[in-house]
């Protein structure tokens, strides 16, 4: 196409942020409605690209390729496969999601909606760079609006959660980018072009070297999937970041981890990705059961729902270690289904915080009277957060267990477990605070009204989709898997 259409997603939203910032202060509705037009024309050219997108062809589509520093071989190259388009169109709809559950900002309301925009273009970078210099910019472009987001917005203990989020980022931003000048140093080919060295078997770097470069590289995707023990910044920055910006935190800043995980780290090292997939699937249990079990005991609604989003990026672990074309599938697919049930449950609980003003289960119960929506759709957000058959949890968990069990037998059935508690939590959670005895001082609570139902409704259209139907995402994934495949040599 003529026409740069990944450069007009991506940048669109600067444009957006700036025009928001060009109006007046007081004029609160218009800055808004702004900022909502902007992200729906986003959403809406993103799935023009998805409708353009050519399934069965494993070749980057859409590139946009200019030489910026031709000196170190850096470009401005960006592309979209099958792994990148489920992510781009994931995080237009959380943006725009976002976007709808912020309306009710007030306070320095220019600034935020300017931060919120910022953040989804630093977002998209990452998912389209196909340079490493580009791809590390984006990744680095995402850190500031994130953290004055939490920081100025956030609850009581904000500034401790941002530090806390900026502190971890920062650490394993410098972990990845020794290991991206390391690769472009030691590889010989004096290009940072993800793809060329996507290609190359790089022979000619030591394996221990490949190793070493791999793990700076994985340390540093680990620590934005979050893996254990690098998950501690997460519930802190859930539970004090403002309902929206835990919609974009679980929606897709933890795909980036995963994300990054699949087309560089498998992608240029399948051999030490290969030689590391034990360590990586006993990990990915650990994820899953102690992320799982922690959210037995929270009795905050929101730093429950942080502690699962733990447990289920560690099945995104799992698949990726089964190195299969199933695994992989699931892998991809539980990133995409994985950011729209979490925002749909974050959503959720910033509703019930907004009309209670608490989020401690054991102070809430019988809300379901006086809010049958938010109950019913937390009921199916549950259900499909647990792996429900028909709704889009369920069928890449599915994915991943089948693609793993003939290749890790214990570590999946170990895994399989992580359902099992999420039934529980989950379950009881919605029995506490949703059903049971009446309790007097919530009678004056209201239901959602009709602007915060629209992004519920559209998420769970989009969950109840992809649950019916997965070939209309899995067609994309598989493209991006088989070359994967290609590159481990099955």
């Amino acid at each position: 196409m003529s026409l740069p259409l990944l450069s007009i997603i991506v940048f669109l939203p600067v444009l957006g942020a700036l025009a928001v910032l060009l109006m007046p202060k007081e004029d609160l509705t218009k800055i808004k409605v702004t900022a909502l037009i902007f992200t729906v024309i986003d959403l809406v050219l993103s799935l023009v690209l998805f409708a353009g997108f050519v399934t069965g062809n494993q070749e980057i589509q859409f590139v946009e390729r200019l030489s910026w520093i031709p000196q170190l071989g850096i470009q401005y190259y960006l592309g979209v496969d099958g792994l990148s388009l489920p992510m781009v169109i994931l995080t237009t709809l959380i943006g725009f999601v976002a976007v709808l559950g912020s309306w009710k900002i007030s306070n320095r309301t220019k600034e935020y909606f300017a931060l919120l925009l910022l953040l989804q273009m630093g977002v998209l970078g990452v998912f389209t760079a196909l340079d490493f210099f580009l791809f590390f910019l984006f990744w680095e472009v995402e850190l500031l609006p994130m953290y004055l987001l939490i920081g100025m917005w956030g609850g009581v203990n904000r500034e401790y959660a941002a530090i806390k989020f900026l502190i971890y980022t920062i650490l394993g931003s410098a972990f990845m980018m020794v290991g991206i000048l390391t690769l472009y140093l030691t590889s010989g080919l004096g290009t940072f072009d993800m793809v060329v060295l996507g290609q190359s078997d790089l022979g000619g770097i030591a394996e221990w070297m490949r190793t070493l470069i791999f793990l700076m590289l994985f340390f540093g995707f680990a620590i934005k999937l979050p893996m254990f023990p690098f998950h501690t910044w997460l519930p802190d920055a859930h539970v004090q970041a403002p309902t929206a910006i835990s919609v974009i935190l679980a929606g897709v800043l933890l795909k980036m981890g995963a994300y990054g995980l699949l087309r560089i780290n498998v992608t240029i090292f399948p051999d030490i990705t290969t030689n590391l997939a034990p360590f990586i699937a006993s990990i990915a249990v650990v994820n899953i059961l102690y992320g799982a079990a922690c959210c037995m005991v929270q009795k905050d609604m929101k730093s429950m729902i942080a502690y699962s989003s733990v447990s289920h990026m560690g099945y995104v672990l799992l698949g990726l270690s089964a190195l299969n074309a199933i695994g992989l599938g699931g892998a991809a697919l539980q990133m995409f289904t994985h950011g729209t049930i979490t925002a749909l449950l974050f959503l959720l609980v910033g509703l019930v915080y907004d009309k209670a003003h608490t989020r401690m289960i054991p102070d809430l119960g019988g809300l379901a009277r006086q809010m049958p929506l938010v109950a019913v759709v937390f009921v199916f957000a549950g259900l499909a957060s647990l792996g429900l058959p028909l709704l889009s949890g369920f069928v890449a968990e599915f994915l991943v267990f089948v693609g793993t069990f003939p290749v890790w037998q214990i570590q999946t059935i170990l895994a399989a477990g992580g359902i099992v508690i999420t039934a529980g939590y989950l379950l009881w959670m919605l029995q506490r605070v949703f059903f049971g005895p009446r309790l007097a001082k919530w009678d004056h609570l209201t239901d959602a009204s009709f602007l915060e139902a629209v992004p519920l409704v559209i998420l769970m259209i989009t969950i109840v989709a992809v649950g019916v139907y997965p070939t209309i995402i899995m067609d994309s994934i598989n493209s991006g898997v088989m070359t994967l495949l290609a590159r481990l040599g099955a």
